[in-house]
């Protein structure tokens, strides 16, 4: 189940994060308008659930990467 995260390099997790996860840049990262939006209860549209998301993802698997590297060596 996780031998796509297990296989990928971190690196690639990383660039995704901060270059999918963060953009467009101007006038703040796209991601942190989302997370204002959550925390205000004003994430009802679909589009914005979805942009949201799509956003998120690359955050998501970087965590998930860095669990399984780095967890597991702990653990």
């Amino acid at each position: 189940m996780f031998a796509f995260i297990d296989n990928t390099p971190l690196t690639m997790f990383v660039l995704f994060a901060l270059t999918l996860g963060l953009a467009p840049f101007m006038p703040e990262p796209h991601i942190v308008e989302k997370v204002r939006m959550l925390v205000q209860g004003q994430l009802v549209r679909p589009i914005d659930i979805f942009d949201f998301l799509f956003h998120f993802t690359p955050w998501a698997l970087l965590a998930v990467k860095l669990w399984r590297v780095y967890g597991a060596a702990a653990g």
